[in-house]
């Protein structure tokens, strides 16, 4: 999708990254490290600087206190530590449950593993756990579930009552969790909860996050593992043969982003806020079902107002004729048929730039059926 973007030079709301800078702060210490000559191999699992500042971090955010030396492990970005945990925790024929749609890594690297993974699909308009599915996919083969909270590409932030039943089937089943917690700081009127911190997971939890999403700078690849010692050695076992360590200068840097004040946190909330109105009420003037999110920077919608057999078709016409990318969530399924009739696009965009997609998509869409079905 981003390379037909390109050609027919659409407005990119497709692929999830922003079309902004992060904040110099930051990368004036990135600047600063280079200079000073952190320049060569880092500690295999992070320099201990950020290693404490992820603890403090993590500490400040679940009330968990954690060993910066054995319970963290700095990784390549968040899809490095989701493949080491994987890799380094999950034997092949283990059950591996995943919620549909995810993110695309995780059924990658359960594939590489050679994992049995079992699928709960989340479904419109609110997107909540099926507990007597859930209930169902638990067996005594079950090493794990696979837990992303604030939820691409639904937007959907997991309750508390959903995390307690996934908490108490984990410990019913003695399975795992990985949770992938990228987009925790991006909320609108929810509640983020890190799994670990429910009575009796932090043993039984690996959480997982990174850098990128809260702080624009998505290609720093700055990602890490938080992890009872146990799983901490799995997940390091894997990545020294995966990544073995990661850029030194931006783990500096990383360190003053996360001494970062609260009052950062407060705007970034309040400038995602503005961009998601934009969007969804544009979306909403066009004519498309809107499934408003409650976290991340994704939005969902139905695109059937507009007469098209599937995703894939619709957002090529999107790109080709309204000049508008978008991703046909379909490959985010085990079962394709349950996205055909959705689109994501994604907000982390200027404002400026999402209101020339929305103009150029009631220009082209509002009001009007533009295909027939087959």
């Amino acid at each position: 999708m981003s390379i037909l973007a390109v050609k027919h030079q659409a407005i990119n709301l497709g692929q999830g990254f922003p079309n902004f800078d992060g904040p110099d702060f930051i990368k004036e210490a990135a600047i600063e490290a280079i200079k000073q000559g952190n320049n060569q191999y880092a500690r295999g699992f992070g320099i201990p600087q950020l290693n404490a500042a992820i603890a403090e971090r993590f500490y400040k955010d679940t009330g968990l206190l954690v060993d910066p030396e054995r319970e963290v492990t700095v990784t390549s970005g968040c899809t490095e530590a989701i493949a080491a945990s994987m890799i380094g925790l999950v034997n092949p024929g283990d059950e591996v449950i995943l919620f549909a749609p995810f993110y695309d890594s995780y059924l990658a690297t359960l594939s590489m593993v050679d994992a049995t993974i079992k699928t709960v699909t989340l479904r419109p308009p609110d997107f909540a756990v099926p507990e007597k599915e859930l209930r169902e996919a638990f067996s005594s083969k079950t090493r794990a579930i696979m837990v992303n909270t604030p939820h691409n590409p639904t937007g959907k932030v997991f309750s508390l009552q959903e995390l307690q039943l996934i908490a108490s089937l984990c410990k019913q089943h003695d399975s795992l969790a990985f949770t992938d917690e990228v987009y925790h700081r991006l909320t609108f009127g929810a509640e983020h909860i890190s799994l670990a911190s429910l009575d009796g997971m932090y043993e039984r939890t690996v959480t997982l996050n990174s850098l990128g999403k809260t702080f624009s700078l998505t290609g720093w690849k700055i990602g890490w593992a938080v992890a009872p010692p146990n799983l901490t050695w799995g997940v390091r076992q894997a990545h020294a043969f995966l990544t073995f360590a990661t850029a030194t200068p931006f783990q500096w840097a990383a360190v003053s982003a996360l001494k970062a004040p609260d009052s950062f946190y407060k705007d970034l909330i309040a400038d995602y806020s503005s961009k998601k109105d934009i969007l969804v009420e544009g979306l909403k003037e066009v004519g498309f079902k809107v499934f408003e999110p409650k976290g991340t920077y994704f939005v969902m919608a139905d695109h059937t107002p507009f007469g098209f057999a599937s995703d894939v078709e619709f957002c090529k016409f999107l790109i080709e004729e309204v000049g508008v990318a978008a991703i046909p969530p379909s490959v985010f399924y085990t079962d394709p048929d349950d996205g055909k009739h959705l689109v994501r696009f994604a907000f982390c965009k200027d404002e400026d730039t999402l209101r020339q997609a929305v103009d150029r998509m009631k220009v082209k869409l509002k009001g009007k059926v533009v295909a027939r079905t087959h």
